[in-house]
């Protein structure tokens, strides 16, 4: 059964109590156990309002409960202010619980997504496991994110303690570390490690108390915000919401498998096999960048897409981006010049989606840019906005080049890169959508520089990793 179209409204204070809330919402606050005053009482709503408290951000999300018997579903909207959070849901919809067959468990993709959500500690680390970004929310992890952030060269590995790894814990493989136990500088509380592999390289890392014994079988819709619109029938489509998924997880298990086997893990592997391994891997990792591609179409051609408008720093992102991707550069022998620490560009955009069109950009250069050459970062303003260009020394575009780049599954002949053909379209879409463009000027035999701009911001920026 589907509520009326009427958004169910309701006021969080700022201890997240729920003082007041419309019908449904506080029956189902009441029946859950809670109590009106009363902290939230429903799983997956608490999750999203502690997340927009700590961020400060207004986050949207389906959101899902169980009510005897019933499935609650509704896309909830939360947005901070002075007083607390405001709540409005709507697409209130009630179905009867499927029984289960037999005991459930938590299968690993989606156990994963709540990995997110209860997850203390985020960062993005290179391939060889040095930090790149972290965020800690726990007090007692800000000494270790301060420590990471000043020590870039080392990997992180190198900051914790893990429970019987001793000396051997730098050289371990990351899906021996997935999973481990560990102890934090300043934190008298244990952690337990989850690393999961980026398709550009490189890992996101969460750190998770290990007091969470068991996972709640009440999972949150956790992907972004624009994946559960409501009447996205775009999105809602066969691939984004059911073989996009499906795929990651087995595709991701290929990867990690071959991993193992070409950097022999498991024992002594004469040379061509290895290097069989090694093609696997890269096959799979193409194989996931079309997937992603492919969603990430479904994503920003869906009439329900908006990015968030964060308060970003150009030059911060950049610095990010060339990090994640520093050792693919040096395997081709390529330098990647940053922009200096030092200098700030505030804009206004959704930070993983400026970092997704940085990474696509400088992965492009790196791919087509001749072995022993540069690629040029460089952050400033142009007017009331903000700029980052990716300038490398490769062959450039001529005028013809540089207005088929940007077309959908354009691949200007070559067909031995590996590409979709979208990363530069979805890129686009991308800075269009954030109120800013993605350009690109015709220098053929000097070449490419690819230009993002975003409105510019305030003058303060977010602190730096």
């Amino acid at each position: 059964m589907t509520q009326a179209a009427a958004p169910i409204r309701a006021r969080i204070d700022p201890a997240e109590r729920m003082v007041s809330a419309d019908e449904p919402l506080a029956g189902l606050q009441l029946r859950c156990g809670g109590q009106i005053p009363g902290v939230i009482a429903i799983p997956t709503l608490l999750t999203l309002v502690r997340k927009a408290r700590r961020q400060r951000l207004r986050l949207a999300r389906k959101i899902t409960a169980h009510d005897d018997g019933q499935v609650i579903s509704a896309w909830a909207e939360v947005e901070p202010d002075d007083a607390g959070i405001g709540l409005a849901l709507t697409h209130w919809r009630s179905e009867a619980a499927a029984v289960p067959a037999g005991p459930s468990e938590v299968g690993p993709a989606r156990e994963f997504e709540l990995v997110r959500h209860i997850a203390e500690c985020h960062a993005l680390l290179d391939e060889a496991q040095r930090v790149r970004y972290m965020s800690a929310q726990a007090a007692d992890l800000k000494p270790f994110e301060r420590k990471a952030k000043a020590e870039t060269d080392r990997p992180w590995t190198d900051l914790v303690e893990f429970d019987g790894l001793g000396a051997q814990q730098t050289a371990l493989h990351w899906r021996l570390l997935d999973g481990a136990s560990l102890s934090v500088p300043g934190s008298d509380r244990r952690w337990v490690a989850r690393l999961a592999p980026l398709s550009v390289g490189g890992f996101e890392l969460f750190l998770v108390p290990a007091a969470i014994e068991a996972l709640p079988q009440d999972l949150p819709a956790a992907r972004t915000a624009e994946a559960d619109a409501p009447g996205d029938d775009v999105y809602h489509s066969l691939l984004a919401r059911e073989l996009g998924p499906a795929l990651r997880q087995p595709i991701d298990r290929i990867i990690a498998n071959a991993e193992t086997i070409r950097t022999r893990l498991g024992g002594p592997l004469a040379d061509e096999y290895a290097s069989y391994a090694a093609d696997i891997v890269e096959a799979a990792r193409h194989l996931l960048g079309l997937v992603n591609d492919l969603s990430d179409l479904d994503a920003i051609e869906s009439p329900q897409f908006a990015p968030a408008a964060d308060a970003i720093d150009l030059c911060d992102c950049a610095i990010r981006a060339a990090g994640l991707l520093s050792v693919r550069a040096r395997r081709s022998d390529i330098t990647i010049l940053k922009p200096s620490r030092e200098q700030a560009v505030p804009a206004i955009g959704e930070f993983r989606r400026v970092l997704q069109i940085l990474l696509n950009l400088i992965g492009n250069a790196i791919n087509y840019a001749p072995e022993g050459t540069q690629i040029r970062l460089d952050c400033g303003f142009a007017g009331d906005h903000a700029f980052v260009s990716v300038s490398d020394q490769g062959p450039g575009l001529n005028v013809d080049q540089a207005t088929r780049v940007f077309e959908k599954f354009e691949r200007l002949g070559r067909s031995n890169d590996g590409g979709s053909g979208l990363g530069l379209y979805i890129s686009r879409r991308l800075a269009r959508a954030m109120g800013g463009e993605l350009s690109v000027t015709a220098t053929p035999g000097q070449g490419a520089s690819f230009v993002l701009t975003l409105p510019a911001g305030p003058a303060s920026s977010p602190e730096r990793a």
